[in-house]
């Protein structure tokens, strides 16, 4: 990549470490193609940004590269094979799935196809909390006692299916019809495809659980207090120690966290990243904590906690509560606007940021919707290639002069700093946005230059573009798991 090369000149030049050197895109177009701040962290030099500005001939003789690469365009070898855990949704087996269980799951599939394509061995793990104190409450609920807390359609049906005074292996059962019947078909409806399904209770039944606790006794991690054990994260930078078994003797959610932190490990992964709801913000500390006591580093873990998601319908919010059986499911959503349409706004806004889901602007068929200008773009390069064949001689890419070619060029050749970044970063917002930006540079483009004309020559070379763009604009709608098509 040329941003790469340019580090590798202002570090030749420089001095300076690889890491301290920034090169981004500069605020106009007046600015040159790249910028960097260098100038600024060096004493021999004035204040100010030294900008880079590539050849006519360099960004011509892209459109080419993107025409023999194809689908493998903006692909990189960055990852050097390393192998990623990307473990995202993971929601009790309780109930259906809900909106920012549809959030984190999206972004973390697109994470897990950016990395891929980074290099990286990534894979897709869902971990099933099948046994513990969410499963008792849900065999309360569907008993109907003192002590139910899920309410809604679905635990009426579930008190049909399953009969029985024991909660909690009523809650077992129910827990596994709601996995089968209702959380496994909303995430093929939503076209992921998990590597793996880890239950929870296996951890009980290889005594893994029961392994890890004596690891942390032995390393002195610890300790007896009022009748329970506790583990010493202060020791690693949590505010105060954790129970890890309670004095009824009960192991809390900690200690089979901590055994499944180990098996990933074991298992041979590198890396492990988490998509976790907004209330488990609390819980990072801990685990960071138990990587480390397990002699891990805490870079080898990145948590990334998805803030909530509001369903604004005819300018209100939608109340939502699962446990009062009040909410909208994931399900529901996508049989409302469509695949495209959820994945897409669901990745439009940073993780630590609330996400309002406007129902009105996503039924939208106009340039406000991202989605449908989007995918408008790419239907109308299909068309333009449908009208026209292209020769099978070697297009004279050099007649692309005219600053909306360019332009269009420039942008289709970020995707690969895209890739590079999105894998590091974890900004999936970033992709959506630059899919936006790259349909908005086209229709400037098809605007300013009229691709089939008298000169034949220039007619092929801006036809060329045209697929050029077509290839990148499909290859950044495919990171994101979004259709694109040919008709609109």
């Amino acid at each position: 990549m040329i941003r790469q090369e340019i580090i590798k000149l202002i570090q030749k030049a420089t001095g300076e470490s690889p890491e301290k050197i920034r090169v981004a895109y500069p605020e106009g177009e007046g600015f040159g193609d790249y910028t960097t701040n260098i100038a600024l962290q060096l004493e021999v030099a004035g204040p100010g940004f030294i900008n880079f500005f590539l050849a006519k001939g360099y960004l011509q003789k892209q459109v080419g590269i993107i025409l023999k690469e194809k689908e493998s365009f903006g692909e990189l070898k960055i990852g050097r094979g390393q192998k990623v855990n990307v473990e995202f949704i993971s929601a009790n087996p309780t109930g259906p799935l809900t909106l920012g269980n549809g959030r984190g799951g999206f972004c973390g599939d697109v994470l897990t196809n950016v990395l891929n394509a980074a290099g990286y061995q990534a894979k897709r793990e869902y971990y099933i909390n099948d046994t513990g104190e969410q499963i008792k409450k849900l065999g309360h609920s569907v008993i109907g006692d003192a002590e139910a807390v899920y309410q809604g359609r679905y635990i009426e049906e579930l008190k049909k299916k399953i009969k029985g005074n024991n909660p909690e292996k009523i809650g077992q059962s129910a827990a596994k019809i709601i996995l089968q019947e209702m959380i496994k078909p909303t995430i093929k409806k939503m076209k992921i495809k998990f590597d793996v399904w880890f239950s929870e209770k296996t951890l009980y039944q290889k005594k893994e659980v029961d392994r890890i606790l004596d690891v942390l006794k032995k390393k002195k991690l610890s300790y007896g207090k009022e009748g329970a054990l506790w583990f010493k994260s202060t020791q690693f930078g949590d505010d105060k120690d954790r129970v890890l078994i309670k004095a009824g003797g009960e192991e809390t959610y900690l200690a089979s966290d901590i055994a499944y932190l180990k098996n990933k490990f074991v298992r041979g992964f590198q890396k492990l990243i988490f998509f976790w709801g907004a209330d488990h913000y609390g819980y990072v500390a801990r685990i960071l904590a138990a990587a480390e006591a397990l002699g891990y580093k805490k870079e080898q873990i990145d948590i990334i906690v998805m803030q909530l998601v509001r369903l604004i319908r005819d300018g209100k919010e939608v109340r939502m509560s699962k446990r009062t059986g009040t909410y909208v499911t994931l399900d529901e959503l996508i049989d409302e606007v469509g695949l495209d349409v959820a994945r897409c706004f669901f990745l439009t806004r940073s993780a630590d940021t609330h996400l309002n889901f406007d129902l009105a602007l996503a039924k939208t068929q106009s340039e406000k919707n991202p989605v449908y200008y989007i995918q408008y773009a790419h239907a109308r390069i299909c068309s333009i290639l449908r009208k026209v064949k292209m020769s099978k001689a070697r297009p004279r890419t050099d007649l692309l002069e005219h600053p909306a070619e360019l332009k269009l060029i420039r942008q289709l050749m970020r995707l690969p700093e895209i890739v590079e970044d999105t894998s590091q970063d974890f900004q999936i917002q970033r992709l959506p946005q630059y899919a936006v930006d790259l349909a908005t540079v086209f229709h400037q483009f098809y605007r300013d230059c009229h691709v089939i004309s008298e000169d034949k020559n220039l007619s092929q070379a801006r036809l060329s573009l045209v697929l050029a763009a077509k290839i990148v604009l499909k290859n950044t709608l495919s990171l994101m798991g979004i259709s694109a098509p040919e008709k609109m």
